[in-house]
């Protein structure tokens, strides 16, 4: 069992993240200024890596078959503690989920806990998770043993309002791909195959889908691919589309029926339809309720306040992550640190503005904190411990 006593651990915790403060807002910046995809994350990978290697966490980068996934290891204890970092960003509109506030927080947590790990019997990893916006960065890493021996896992993320676990939806990531047959669109029209068409005819049928479907399911997607020029009769079209529902099991029946949608155009057409998956299906959220009680009270001890929302409005607002796949396997958490930004909400240009300003800085400081405190709660009650080294 660790010899470190809990105030004193969290009090040496705490001083380690205040001490690397500057760096840590330093390196939330730089992520945010310097937006990668999925996938392409090689500055802000390298960033995160880098900062964790120069507080003496042992750095393996490049990572099962991944280029911009790492692990970064403290401590040889028998408990072992992941935090996860994230630092992709979205197409056009940048950090809007704060995925650098993350890369931060997870930072911060794994300065903090490498001072203490041999003391709390612990072995700290930090995993750096490409393409969680799309490609399942996670979900491959755990698939491909990443998570082996891992008892608990957590991440922050923020949120416009401060919430102690996220609400979250099973999504299914598809493109679809029409092919026809060019033409001149005036002269031989009839010798053309409308690809363009085709996808037309799909959007309307998931429009009209929507009058049937769950209050929590959800269908969208964009046009990728429309055609070359108006004079062409458009012999390809494609397009990206997410389908989601509350559970897998629900999602399975979903599917279906949006895949006839894009099927009706390919009939009405003539064109040929293929629909491919573009990552792993996430999965809902299985949140240890042990640990976010844990978390809550830390979070509440640093000033910050968990809004309780009722159900209905959670499951309305509810988005997706990859680290829900992990919650199936590995109790884990994943709560939200609020940037108190409203109107602006994640996915919108102005909270990515939000996820560069003080407040946003602060919220990596405390998600840090919370997570290092948590972390050590688990390792020293040993009935948490014993919980989770028996799962």
């Amino acid at each position: 069992m660790p010899t470190a006593t809990n105030p004193t651990a969290k009090d040496a915790a705490r001083s380690v993240v205040d001490g690397h403060r500057d760096a840590l807002v330093d390196l939330s910046h730089r992520v945010h200024a310097h937006p990668e995809l999925a996938f392409e994350e090689e500055r802000s990978s390298a960033w995160v890596a880098e900062a964790l290697a120069a507080g003496g966490l042992e750095v393996e980068a490049g990572v099962y078959d991944l280029p911009t996934a790492f692990v970064a290891t403290a401590g040889s204890g028998p408990f072992t503690v992941a935090v996860c970092a994230e630092y992709d960003a979205l197409p056009g509109i940048g950090h809007a989920c704060g995925h650098n506030v993350i890369a931060a927080a997870a930072v911060g947590a794994g300065l903090a806990l490498a001072r203490l790990a041999d003391d709390l019997g612990l072995t700290v990893k930090v995993f750096g998770t490409p393409a969680e916006e799309g490609g399942g960065g996670k979900i491959l890493m755990l698939e491909r043993g990443a998570f082996a021996g891992v008892h608990a896992a957590m991440m922050v993320h923020p949120s416009p309002i401060e919430r102690e676990q996220m609400t979250c939806l099973a999504v299914s990531h598809v493109d679809v791909r029409y092919t026809g047959k060019s033409a001149h669109a005036s002269a031989w029209p009839e010798q053309g195959v409308n690809a363009a068409d085709a996808l037309t005819v799909a959007q309307v049928g998931i429009g009209l889908l929507r009058q049937h479907i769950g209050a929590t399911d959800r269908v969208h997607g964009i046009v990728t691919d429309g055609g070359d020029a108006p004079n062409i009769v458009p012999e390809r079209t494609a397009g990206k589309w997410y389908i989601r529902s509350r559970t897998l099991t629900s999602l399975a029946e979903l599917e279906p029926k949006v895949h006839r949608c894009f099927e009706a155009g390919a009939l009405a057409t003539g064109a040929t339809l293929e629909i491919v998956p573009a990552s792993p299906p996430y999965s809902v959220f299985d949140h240890d309720a042990g640990m976010v009680a844990l978390y809550r009270r830390n979070a509440e001890a640093l000033g910050r306040r968990p809004v309780d929302i009722p159900r209905a409005l959670a499951e309305r607002s509810a988005g997706s992550t990859d680290m829900a796949n992990v919650s199936l396997a590995i109790p884990s958490i994943h709560p939200m640190l609020g940037l108190d930004s409203l109107p602006a909400v994640n996915h919108q240009p102005e909270f990515a503005a939000f996820c560069a300003t003080p407040v946003a800085d602060q919220a990596a400081i405390d998600g840090a904190t919370a997570m290092a405190w948590t972390t050590i709660d688990l390792a020293t009650d040993e009935t948490q411990r014993r919980r989770l080294m028996a799962r």
